[in-house]
């Protein structure tokens, strides 16, 4: 999976690639001041071929939830079984963080550190992670740093500098699904973002190279990443890992309905399972709807199934793994349970779980 990661990065950075990709996200994509995206997150389901990439996250949540459940879970167990691996990453985890941080700052940064950061979300006291944004907020701290936890509307632009509540903001950990800032609530972060006066991460120039849906039908296309000058090692794995992804249209319907049992359908501008759908369970009316809108259909990978008890009753549940990684370097893999067709956090038994490397 982390030689996976490295084959899509490297991709990204491939000038045709960036050229295509460019082609269809907003004009705002184009800007690009310098970092490379904090905490990216890679979803894989684990095929009979080896791992399948489903998705690609910039603002992938439950790394600091993670790395909390993973040590208290080592208490529990042999440490001659985890790896030395496994270990390094969990007793590393908030030194990785913080260099990551750093680093994102530097990338824009002539300065040394930002004095201050804030971690921004809608009504971010309802998010589903608020917890994790207060831990994110603690590890910062403890490392020195101001850090805050704000809703955009707290956000003011005053004489070229980012503010809130009367104090200056150098940095945003951006936790927003807008990811282009395009509503209006968001458009004070979007002007102090584009002119420079913030650094902003992870930002819209690295969601349209590694996060926009579109981009898995570049990713799945070894012919054309050949032809790119993408190296034969790297367009080995993505071959073999990421499944076959196309654009809808209304003009490949009648195929796409006929083949429908083998796709998986996900809007292009969807986060957190919205609007997809398997194949199989689709009905002619939904179908319709999918073909006016924006959507991808990707080869349909099923998920791999783990027994475990709840309740003590024994019974199956799917799993899917997430990879937090920073510049092509794994920071944290986490697992997630769930039935259904997509991930959720409302299956019986099912959430967040830790992974061991054995």
């Amino acid at each position: 999976m982390e030689r996976i990661v490295r084959a899509i990065e490297s991709a990204a950075e491939l000038p045709l690639y960036q050229e295509q990709v460019l082609s269809w996200a907003p004009e705002i994509a184009a800007f690009d001041p310098g970092p490379i995206g904090a905490l990216m997150g890679y979803d894989f389901h684990l095929g009979s071929d080896g791992p399948q990439l489903i998705e690609v996250n910039t603002n992938a949540g439950g790394a600091f939830l993670n790395v909390l459940l993973a040590r208290a879970q080592k208490r529990c167990c042999n440490p001659s079984e985890q790896s030395a691996a496994t270990n390094q990453m969990l007793d590393r985890f908030e030194e990785a963080v913080f260099d990551m941080f750093k680093q994102e700052w530097q990338r824009q940064s002539t300065v040394a550190m930002p004095n201050r950061i804030a971690i921004v979300d809608n009504n971010p006291k309802s998010q589903f992670m608020f917890l994790e944004f207060q831990l994110a907020c603690q590890l910062l701290q403890a490392k020195g740093i101001d850090t805050v936890i704000l809703d955009p509307s707290e956000l003011d632009y005053v004489d070229g500098a980012l503010m809130a509540h009367g104090q200056k903001i150098d940095m945003v950990y951006n936790r927003l699904v807008d990811f282009t800032f395009e509503k209006p609530d968001h458009a004070l972060l979007k002007r102090a973002y584009l002119e420079g006066a913030v650094v902003v991460t992870p930002n819209p120039h690295v969601h349209a190279m590694l996060a926009n849906k579109r981009n898995l039908t570049l990713l799945s296309d070894s012919q054309t990443l050949r032809a790119w000058g993408l190296n034969e090692t790297a367009v080995g794995y993505l071959e073999r890992s990421i499944p076959k992804t196309r654009i809808v249209s209304r003009d490949d319907a009648a195929e796409l309905w006929r083949t429908r049992r083998d796709l998986f359908f996900k809007p292009v501008s969807g986060y957190g399972s919205k609007g997809v759908y398997r194949g199989s369970k689709l009905t002619r009316r939904v179908f319709e709807n999918i073909l006016d809108e924006d959507y991808i259909a990707q080869t349909f990978v099923p998920a791999t199934e783990r027994s475990m008890k709840v309740d003590d009753t024994v019974t199956t549940r799917k799993i899917d793994i997430r990879l937090y990684t920073y510049g092509g370097q794994l920071l944290l893999p986490a697992a997630r349970i769930y039935q259904g067709q997509a991930t959720n956090f409302r299956t019986a038994g099912g959430g967040f779980a830790p992974v061991f490397q054995v």
